[in-house]
């Protein structure tokens, strides 16, 4: 049951603290059946990104500084989508929608947080890829993890700052209803639900936008201009590091991608179905997390031999049974 806390019982004091997650309860009868697709990419997004981080952990030759990053890249898509597919499946299956505010703040915080710490991350994968093709010979020196570190602290602590003060502000609003018309706690979605005036969250969601994901793609972009610039006034043979750079922007792109569409499909709803808009908003979170596994296993050769190696040695299937 809907609890709700009342003062002297006038509307405008009245604030629920649970919700209902009521994403695709349009399709009515057919909702159900949405729990095989998204269980799949669920499926294939822990076993992937479990097999990159088993390889890059257990093969001595991949424990280099970019491989290490692809690593942590894999670690963090292994970790987003637990915070809410879990939960999603068993709305689909069991019409389990009921979710408290503090339970919906703390999902919130942990989509946006590892959300943009991923933005960040690919951040540092430019930043790898200029200091080994324009820095070479300091290389090693720029990489080494006193010196590295410099680089991960304002970033993560400007990520922190921003997500904490977004969340904690939805958290502070008093919401007249309870019906979120999504299948997670999205920031947007929840904050929709509040009575009064929400311009400020309006304004530090968009500030989040362009002070997270958009300053980093500005930078990323920057970046990867002064690394081709150099690699083509040189004319030095940096083809291996520069499929490098190319497998990153892929990455980069279809992540910037859906989130981009993501995020529109809440500034032009009048254009797009309720439905259509959730699904776009949890491919953007949920895509990244299948592909990019599949993206650098393919493209980055020296984990597609390992991965080749470990079949014919029978030792990734062990893993998998494990």
């Amino acid at each position: 049951m809907t609890r709700v806390h009342m003062k002297d019982l006038p509307a405008e004091n009245i604030s629920f603290t649970d919700f209902k997650l009521i994403g695709f309860y349009s399709l009515g009868e057919w909702r159900p059946f949405l729990f095989i697709p998204f269980f799949l990419m669920f499926l294939l997004s822990i076993t992937a990104n479990s097999i990159l981080i088993y390889l890059i952990k257990s093969q001595k030759s991949l424990h280099s500084p970019m491989y290490v990053l692809i690593g942590v890249m894999a670690v963090l898509d292994l970790i987003l989508p637990v915070f809410f597919v879990p939960n999603m499946l068993l709305s689909f299956l069991f019409n389990w929608s009921g979710i408290s505010l503090t339970v919906c703040l703390i999902q919130m915080f942990g989509i946006h947080f590892v959300g943009a710490f991923q933005s960040t991350l690919l951040l540092w994968m430019a930043l790898d890829r200029y200091f080994a093709i324009c820095k070479p010979l300091y290389y090693h020196k720029y990489m080494e993890i006193g010196n590295f570190l410099k680089f991960v602290f304002l970033p993560l602590i400007r990520n922190g700052f921003l997500i904490v003060i977004m969340v904690s502000l939805a958290g502070k609003l008093s919401f007249c209803r309870n019906t979120i018309d999504h299948c997670l706690c999205e920031h947007m979605a929840l904050v929709q639900l509040a009575c009064g005036d929400i311009s400020v969250n309006n304004i530090v969601g968009l500030l989040s936008a362009f002070l997270i994901p958009t300053a980093d793609f500005i930078l990323i972009t920057v970046s990867y201009v002064v690394i081709f610039t150099s690699v083509f006034r040189s004319g030095k043979a940096h083809l291996k590091a520069i499929n490098t750079c190319i497998t990153h922007i892929i990455v980069m792109t279809l992540s910037l991608t859906s989130a981009l569409i993501a995020f529109l499909s809440y500034r032009i709803r009048n254009n797009v179905s309720p439905s259509n808009r959730i699904f776009m908003s949890i491919i953007y979170i949920l895509f990244p997390s299948c592909f990019n596994p599949i993206i650098y296993g393919w493209r980055t050769k020296e984990i597609r031999q390992t991965f080749q190696k470990f079949i014919k040695n029978g030792k990734v299937l062990p893993f998998l049974n494990k």
